[in-house]
């Protein structure tokens, strides 16, 4: 046995501690004396104690109490104890055992049943504290390699975001005047987004994952452009019937294309979001949009959200169609298409964060988009 196996003896008569100690001596065993019950969880408190034998008959319900103490305390409460008393009424017995004691010797103490009871109770905890160490090692080990695993994913993400940011990059490099688009535009969507996360209403849709992909996933918005034409996307004046017709294809090419990347990947939130941002930021909110005609909240909300962003950073930067709109003007254009073309409460949450959005064009400005226009009745943006 150990020499620094500690055993603790709580009993208020010196005598009983000696002849314990005597019979324990033998195995290598440090006996610790406490005369009452606080004095020994205080000496619980400063040292590792293996076993704890406890006179339960201490004055003023000491045993009972300290019992209870150690049973109850997270630290502690492994730590084995063996009640020792004169009582040995079944009562009494059932009420400690109740209570957490480990096991139970009346006195005279017969030094056979004692070295035998504390053996078994040591090899008890012995095997607990062996679980318990193998049990953290092991958490220890799932920690570091869920970490390393996160670690491995988020460089594969990173990767593949960043292919995708590059695909999006490609559709906005045929249209040459749109400088810094795709980098505003997911600042604005994140600000947009984070406001109303504030708010009761959209408590259960906007969490951080929310935030985080719509920020990931907005560079998404135009990515069937590339499907488009040049003389069309491309075209400096007004486009006809027909040429309208084949502009608004590229929501349908972006969502199928990115449909596809779904089937390959099913579960994924971000590649989900990207398809709803890709087929349905240019719905209207009274039901006058495209591809398909939907109203209110029958368009999801990462599109809704983008739609005002988008359309924000259109009416503020040139375009191969249109010379730069002030920010005073894109703001008055906003708030007059609350209910119509945008959702309400994005235009409330748009007004919230209006400071923040001049900041976010200032700082991904392009050179071209200091010209401005007078604000004039009659616009047409183009998809």
């Amino acid at each position: 046995m150990s020499t620094l196996t500690r055993i603790l003896v709580v009993d208020n008569n010196p005598l009983n501690v000696e002849i314990i100690n005597q019979c324990l001596q033998r195995d290598g065993y440090r006996v610790i004396r406490a005369a009452s019950g606080p004095s020994a969880l205080a000496l619980m408190q400063q040292h590792d104690i293996d076993l704890v034998l406890l006179d339960i008959l201490l004055p003023e319900r000491q045993g009972y109490e300290l019992l209870q103490q150690l049973k109850t305390d997270v630290h502690l409460r492994h730590t084995p104890v063996i009640i020792i008393s004169n009582a040995d009424d079944q009562t009494t017995i059932a009420h400690c055992i109740a209570s957490g004691a480990d096991d139970y010797l009346t006195k005279p103490i017969n030094a056979v049943l004692l070295r035998a009871r504390v053996n078994s109770s040591l090899d008890k905890k012995r095997l607990h504290d062996s679980e318990s160490h193998y049990r953290h090692e092991l958490e220890l080990f799932n920690s570091r390699l869920q970490a390393k695993i996160q670690a491995q994913v988020n460089e594969i993400v990173s990767a593949h975001l960043g292919a995708i940011f590059a695909t999006s990059k490609l559709a906005e490099s045929k249209d040459p005047e749109t400088g810094a688009h795709l980098e505003r535009l997911r600042v604005f969507c994140k600000l947009l987004a984070e406001d109303l996360a504030g708010y009761k209403q959209y408590a259960a849709d906007i969490d951080q994952e929310f935030i985080n992909c719509i920020y990931a996933a907005s560079p998404l918005h135009d990515i069937g452009k590339v499907g488009i034409p040049d003389n069309v996307l491309l075209k400096p004046g007004k486009l006809d019937t027909q040429e309208w017709v084949v502009m608004r294809q590229h929501t349908i090419i972006g969502a199928n294309t990115l449909r596809a990347v779904a089937e390959k990947h099913p579960g994924n939130g971000f590649i989900q979001m990207g398809i709803e941002i890709a087929e349905c930021h240019h719905e209207k909110w009274d039901g006058s949009g495209y591809p398909h005609g939907l109203c209110g909240e029958k368009i999801p909300l990462a599109a809704r959200i983008l739609a005002l962003a988008d359309v924000y950073d259109a009416l503020t930067s040139v375009r191969c169609y249109k010379a730069a709109f002030s920010h005073a003007q894109s703001r008055q254009i906003i708030l007059e298409g609350a209910g119509k073309h945008f959702d309400p409460a994005i235009v409330q949450a748009f007004l919230r964060c209006e400071r923040a959005f001049i900041d976010t064009k200032q700082r991904y400005t392009d050179d071209a988009d200091e010209v401005h226009v007078p604000l004039e009745p009659s616009r047409l943006l183009r998809a």
